[in-house]
C-alpha cells in the first residue's frame, strides 16, 4: 500500500473498518495503512471532534466502534453551494426518464446522496417548488439497441444495424461506430458506414436492429468529431462550408442577441433597429428549419439558394392553406 495517502482517503478508511465491528486499534490501523499511531490518534480526534463521529473506545475489546450502529461518515466533502447544483441535477435527471441510461444515473445520484450526512439537507422544507425542469421530447430508443450500440462504442467492435430513415426502406449496414452524441433529444452514433463508405451518423431510435459483429476495428488519427461539426448548424454537417447572411425585424432582435446561435456568428446593426446575423456552417437542412421558425421576422439574404428553398417551402404551406379554404 503506498504510503502517500491523502487524509480523506484515510479517514474513509478507519470509517470502513470501524464499520465492519471488529473494534480496530491505532496498532492495527497504523500497520495496514503504513503510518504513525500518532497519525491515526489525530485521524480519530479529527473525527470525533470535527466531524461529529459518535467513537468511542472499548476497552473490553481494546478497540473503537461507533456508538451509533448505522452510522457513516459522509464519503464526500461537500458546500452548500455543491447541494444546491445536486438538488438541481436531480431535477435536470428527470428529462431522461423512460431512456435506457435513467436507472444508471439514478443509481449514482442516490449513491451521492447517500454518502451526505444525515442532517445534511439537499433541499429546504417548500423551495422544491420554485424549480421545474421541462424536459425535451424524447426519441424512443430500444434497450436491447441502446446497450448493443454503446458496447460496440467502448469495445471498438463492429455494428450490423438495419436503419429506417424516414420514408425511406429500411437498409441493413455495417457500421464502426466512433463517437456518441445527444442532441435535441435523441442520441445518434456516428461511424464509418460501410455501404456508402463514408462517415455518417445514425439516430439510434431509427435503428431497427442492431448485433455486435465479432471484429474490432481501429479509429483513424484522422477523425476529429469536433474537427468535423466546428461548422455544424444542428446535428448534421457536410463538407462544404458556405457563408450565410440572415436579415431579423427589430421586433424579434432581443432574442437573436440573447443567444450564441452559433460559434462563427456575427451581429451587424442597421439604421432602422434591424439587425444582420452571419454566419459560416456546413449543412442547410436544420438552418432553414431555424429561419422558418420565425416566420416574417427573418429573411435569408445570402446564400441565394438558401433563400429559393425557403421561398419554395413557404409558398408550398400557403398553397397547402389554400387548399384548405377551398375545401
Amino acid at each position: 500500500m503506498s504510503k502517500y495517502k491523502p487524509q480523506h482517503s484515510r479517514l474513509l478508511f478507519i470509517d470502513r473498518k470501524i464499520g465492519e465491528g471488529r473494534y480496530p486499534n491505532c496498532g492495527t490501523l497504523a500497520e495496514e495503512w503504513e503510518v504513525s499511531s500518532k497519525t491515526i490518534m489525530r485521524d480519530l480526534d479529527y473525527m470525533r471532534y470535527q466531524l461529529e463521529a459518535p467513537l468511542e473506545y472499548s476497552a473490553k475489546h481494546r478497540g473503537y466502534y461507533y456508538t451509533e450502529e448505522n452510522f457513516k461518515l459522509p464519503a464526500i466533502s461537500i458546500k452548500e453551494s455543491d447541494l444546491f447544483a445536486i438538488y438541481l441535477a436531480e431535477e435536470l435527471l428527470q428529462q431522461y426518464e423512460g431512456t435506457p441510461y435513467f436507472d444508471s444515473l439514478h443509481s449514482i445520484y442516490k449513491k451521492i446522496q447517500d454518502s451526505l450526512p444525515e442532517k445534511t439537507a439537499l433541499i429546504s422544507p417548500g423551495e422544491n417548488t420554485r424549480f421545474t425542469v421541462f424536459p425535451p421530447p424524447s426519441t424512443t430508443i430500444h434497450h436491447d439497441i441502446w446497450q448493443t450500440v454503446f458496447k460496440g462504442l467502448r469495445t471498438l467492435k463492429k455494428l450490423k444495424i438495419i436503419y429506417q430513415p424516414p420514408g425511406q426502406d429500411p437498409t441493413i449496414r455495417e457500421i464502426d461506430p466512433y463517437h456518441a452524441v445527444r442532441y435535441d433529444g435523441d442520441w445518434y452514433v456516428i461511424g464509418h458506414c460501410h455501404l456508402r463508405d463514408e462517415i455518417r451518423n445514425f439516430s439510434l431510435s431509427r435503428i431497427n436492429q442492431a448485433t455486435l459483429i465479432d471484429k474490432t476495428f481501429i479509429i483513424p488519427e484522422t477523425f476529429n468529431f469536433h474537427l468535423i461539426t466546428r461548422s455544424r448548424f444542428g446535428v448534421h454537417w457536410g463538407k462544404a462550408e458556405e457563408h450565410v447572411k440572415i436579415w431579423f425585424s427589430p421586433k424579434v432582435v432581443p432574442y437573436i442577441r440573447e443567444r450564441k446561435w452559433h460559434p462563427s456568428q456575427h451581429i451587424s446593426d442597421n439604421e432602422d433597429g434591424s439587425i444582420i446575423l452571419s454566419l459560416t456552417v456546413n449543412h442547410m437542412l436544420e438552418l432553414k428549419r431555424w429561419v422558418l421558425s420565425w416566420g416574417k421576422e427573418a429573411r435569408v439574404l445570402e446564400p441565394g439558394k438558401l433563400a429559393l428553398d425557403i421561398q419554395l417551402e413557404v409558398g408550398g404551406m400557403s398553397a397547402l392553406y389554400r387548399d384548405d379554404e377551398q375545401a
